[in-house]
């Protein structure tokens, strides 16, 4: 849990590019390709400001997805990842008015509760165990084996 912020700030990152990626879109409009047109209609949408912005934050979200891995077991990082789903599809209904119907909901509840359970597990890696001496001189291992 002790990493939870940075995780948290992952999910965020990642769900706030998915939006950013979806507005750049909205503003093209329909792609439609042709061969003499491919490479400009590539550079239009790589260069759109909004699908531009979003790209950049995917990258700042996969820099703290990598430090997340580095400090905590992926069994226990990634199904945070899900949130994502959670933020998009909520802002989604605000921002793009998309529909936010009785079976999206309770997949968003069966989603926050599954990660609810994951993050009680809370494990944390082999380096973060700790040693306990006690006073018949034994040493204690907690944490998960090695």
């Amino acid at each position: 849990m002790k990493y939870l912020a940075f995780i948290l700030f992952t999910v965020l990152t990642n769900a706030a590019a998915q939006l950013m990626l979806k507005q750049g879109m909205l503003s093209l409009g329909p792609l439609t390709f042709s061969s003499d047109t491919a490479i400009a209609r590539f550079f239009q949408i790589l260069f759109n400001p909004w699908v531009f912005a979003g790209l950049a934050t995917f990258a700042i979200s996969m820099v703290s997805h990598l430090y997340v891995l580095s400090k905590v077991e992926l069994s226990f990082a990634y199904p945070f990842l899900s949130l994502a789903y959670v933020a998009v599809a909520i802002f989604a209904y605000f921002i793009f008015r998309e529909d936010l119907n009785a079976w999206r909901i309770a997949g968003i509840g069966f989603i926050c509760v599954g990660t609810v359970l994951i993050a009680q597990s809370g494990r944390s890696t082999p380096a973060e165990t700790a040693t306990i001496e006690t006073p018949a001189a034994k040493s204690i291992h907690i944490g998960s084996p090695t």
